[in-house]
């Protein structure tokens, strides 16, 4: 039963990004309260449970066996006894699993009650010194090379402040790639081990950026957040296409397209393809 309004409910409870004193006195009443704690690593969970003497009972929810576990939690649910949602740091189903269990408890009538807490997300964009009105949350980009650059190109024009995550053995070529597809110039946050004993919070152009994760100023370890500048150019103020084809007159795609980018703040790579595109129809 709900904690504390005595109706059947599912919690979503976010717990530490690193540091253990971001654990909310709520996040750990309704831990230690509820029947069974459905988390993505029972081991790693384990280890926080213990540091605040929580013993209710774990139990496995994770990418590999949310098909079949779901149904034995919905029965557990309705049968009275209360679960609680954990990942393993932040908030659950911020780049975690856990949607479809959510939709299934509300098409069963069940609550699903957030219990607020850290994000890795969140955290990056409240000291990246970027515009917060409007972001997007891409989360992880592609691992291939050429499906993530396609996706950066598609993202050049996003007015929006853009928030990535990356793992730290393709940090090196993410930054490179945003750099080269979005812009140099543009400003950007890398921030590394959040909250953590390691935590390092990097400010500057991507250009800049890419060059102290390459001299290895900025580590490449841990987990990543990547905060980065909106187009300062909004979708339909400039025909690229009719810009591109009156610079390639006089000069050569490529630097006709670094030319372009300083006019508009488009990403060069864009614009070098939008030029081969003109050249070799």
């Amino acid at each position: 039963m709900d904690l504390e309004n005595g109706t059947l409910s599912l919690y979503i409870v976010a717990t530490p990004i690193g540091n253990r004193e971001d654990m909310s006195l709520r996040a750990i009443k309704t831990l230690s309260e509820v029947s069974l704690i459905a988390a993505e690593d029972t081991r790693h969970s384990r280890t926080l449970l213990q540091h605040y003497t929580i013993k209710t009972p774990l139990v496995a929810y994770h990418d590999h066996n949310e098909g079949y576990v779901i149904d034995s939690l919905m029965e557990k649910l309705k049968a009275g006894k209360d679960i609680a949602l954990i990942s393993d740091a932040g908030t659950p189903l911020i780049s975690d699993p856990g949607y479809r269990i959510v939709k299934r408890a509300q098409e069963e009538g069940i609550d699903v009650i957030p219990i607020p807490g850290a994000s890795a997300m969140l955290a990056a964009l409240s000291v990246a010194g970027l515009p917060t009105d409007r972001f997007h949350f891409e989360g992880f980009l592609a691992s291939k090379s050429h499906a993530r650059q396609s996706r950066l190109e598609a993202l050049a024009k996003f007015s929006s402040t853009l928030v990535f995550y990356e793992a730290p053995h393709r940090i090196s070529e993410m930054v490179s790639d945003l750099g080269s597809i979005l812009g140099g110039e543009r400003m950007a946050t890398i921030a590394r081990e959040m909250t953590k004993r390691f935590e390092q919070i990097s400010y500057g152009t991507l250009e800049n950026l890419s060059e102290q994760v390459m001299s290895g100023k900025i580590v490449s370890k841990g987990e990543f957040v990547v905060v980065v500048e909106g187009s300062q150019v909004h979708p339909g103020n400039f025909d690229e296409e009719w810009l591109m084809s009156l610079l390639i007159e006089e000069l050569p795609p490529r630097k006709a397209a670094g030319i372009a980018h300083k006019l508009t703040g488009a990403g060069k790579k864009h614009l070098y393809n939008v030029a081969l595109g003109l050249k070799n129809p």
